[in-house]
């Protein structure tokens, strides 16, 4: 048995030397025929200048033929340009695998770092230590790009993949394509085997590692809220130089700081692409710069990007309505002078009991408007979002019922929530939808510095769609701009209290925005009319309730 299984071991072995040597063989193949079709002054013009194999091949148009061939190498372009110029186009064509052994041996060689694409092509970066790291493959690249996801935990269906560059490469590109057409102008083969544009580099490492990377997690790429990205700045090395950008404005873009990487994803940052072609034929005209540029600037061995992978989800929200049954709750956590107002939140309350669920790195607490935090919020409730950023679970509606249930089986019995739902990446648009029209229900507890006659009741309720101008209340002015406002006062209808002469109950609905305690008591007469003007004597009010938000979101 163990004999059998050592020759099983060995067949193994053999048939991954034998794959390794059919896909070398390939690629011998695949170069010569490029070599003897190119010009081979071009060829060595770009070698001599520090330009790597894939950069000078994906200038010629050759990309999808050399993105899943590892061994397309500079230094194996440049043993089998040699081989042409000794042996000849013939000697060339019929070369094996056999007779290259020399050229395979180069492989050795230690690579230059590329002027154009600064390693990038090349597989090499710098990591996170600021350690110097090659890849051999754009599968064992993948590999690395797929570990962060992998350990994440994250729950996928597809992924979208992101690269962010640094300017320079772009510019470096843009010089490249611009010094071939302007050096070699009078060339004939210039118009037949010089495209118009070429792919990016960003574009070029995109099309090398998708697949190896849609195999290593088992889900296709695509335009999904999975975001992997990966962010190349220029290392300490490369940065001390100046950017041929500087020296012309039309190359100048915007560099990619690494404080750029992952802003929140209420205002997600999107990765600037850019695209060559339309820097080529629509940017700027004079072609000459290709020869002012060259030779790009000689990079070291430490002079490749610094790269960071990060994955992240984009947010996904959690929607329902909200009740409020005390008035010593805020909406949102209020601490002054680093002392807390208020007992709780309903942001704490809700958002602590979602985010664990959802494996979230924080949330962010979003609400069809506010209350006071001596205001009740009482009724429908009020539609809010729960905005988990970077989830990596997605709840289940049972998971989303059990959460439900848990908050409203508080002791403290401060905050009820309803209608709970997953929202994935939409709840934004939902809330959105219609909040600028939505109105309000209110019933205010109102004093009035006079009896209560049956005459007031009559005034009060006798108005619809009464306009109020409102402007910015006092007690707001230190956080508002000073602006006068328009609202409307939709119907009031009046609830006596028994006993009572002075006090009296207003239920009102109102445009959404308006400033209930002002209407009443007139803020100085800030607010016109108001509830005091109207009956022509003092009104306060006392307390305060909302008992409806009406909006379609959320509802049962």
């Amino acid at each position: 048995m163990a004999s059998d299984g050592a020759a099983l071991h060995s067949d193994t072995t053999n048939a991954h030397v034998s794959s390794a040597a059919e896909a070398d063989n390939d690629d011998l193949v695949f170069l010569r025929r490029a070599v003897l079709s190119l010009p081979p002054q071009v060829l060595k013009d770009l070698l001599s200048n520090g330009v790597c194999a894939r950069c000078i091949l994906k200038q010629f148009g050759l990309h999808e033929h050399i993105c899943s061939r590892p061994s397309v190498t500079t230094p194996l372009l440049s043993a089998i340009l040699r081989e042409v110029e000794e042996h000849g186009d013939a000697g060339a064509a019929n070369g094996g695998v056999g007779e290259s052994k020399g050229v395979i041996d180069v492989e050795k060689e230690s690579q230059e770092v590329c002027r154009v694409c600064l390693g990038i092509l090349q597989l090499l970066y710098i990591d996170d230590n600021g350690i110097s790291v090659k890849k051999s493959h754009a599968c064992d690249f993948a590999a690395a790009v797929a570990d962060p996801v992998k350990q994440g935990g994250y729950q996928i269906d597809s992924f979208c993949l992101q690269v962010s560059l640094p300017s320079v490469v772009l510019d470096n590109e843009q010089a490249v394509w611009s010094y071939i057409k302007e050096k070699y102008s009078f060339e004939t083969w210039l118009t037949e085997k010089f495209p118009s544009s070429c792919i990016t580099v960003e574009d070029f490492l995109k099309l090398s590692i998708t697949n190896p990377l849609e195999k290593l997690l088992d889900v296709k790429c695509n335009e999904n809220s999975f975001r992997v990205q990966l962010t190349y700045t220029l290392s300490d090395a490369l940065s001390e130089k100046e950017p041929i950008s500087e020296s012309n404005d039309c190359y100048k873009r915007r560099k990619i700081d690494a404080t750029d990487l992952l802003k929140n994803s209420t205002d997600l940052q999107k990765v600037e692409s850019h695209d060559l072609t339309s820097n080529s034929s629509n940017g700027c005209k004079d072609d000459r710069v290709g020869l002012s540029k060259f030779p790009l600037e000689k990079v070291n061995s430490n002079g490749s990007c610094s790269l960071v992978f990060q994955c992240y989800k984009t947010s996904v929200y959690v929607g329902g309505r909200y009740l409020k049954y005390s008035r010593n709750v805020s909406q949102s956590r209020w601490i002054i002078d680093d002392e807390r107002i208020g007992e709780a939140s309903v942001e704490e309350i809700v958002g602590s009991n979602i985010l664990p669920v959802c494996q979230g790195d924080k949330y962010k607490f979003h609400a069809a408007g506010r209350e006071d935090i001596d205001v009740r919020m009482l009724g429908t409730g009020r539609p809010f979002l729960v905005e988990i950023l970077n989830a990596r679970q997605f709840p289940s509606d049972l998971l989303i019922k059990e959460i439900e249930t848990k908050i409203n089986s508080l002791e403290s019995k401060l905050v009820r929530v309803k209608n709970i739902r997953f929202l994935g990446s939409q709840g934004w648009e939902l809330m959105r939808e219609g909040e600028a029209e939505k109105q309000k229900q209110y019933v205010a507890l109102v004093w009035i510095s006079r009896p209560f006659e049956n005459e007031d009741e009559h005034k009060l309720s006798s108005f619809t769609d009464l306009k109020v101008l409102q402007k910015t209340p006092v007690r707001v002015l230190h956080r508002r701009s000073p602006l006068e406002r328009e609202k409307i006062i939709h119907w009031m209808k009046i609830e006596k209290i028994a006993g009572s002469s002075q006090y009296f109950l207003l239920h009102l609905c109102t445009q959404a925005g308006t400033y209930i305690k002002e209407f009443v008591h007139g803020d100085l007469g800030r607010t016109y009319p108001n509830v005091g003007s109207i009956l022509g004597c003092r009104a306060e009010i006392l307390q305060l309730d909302v008992t409806d938000v009406k909006m379609d979101c959320f509802q049962a």
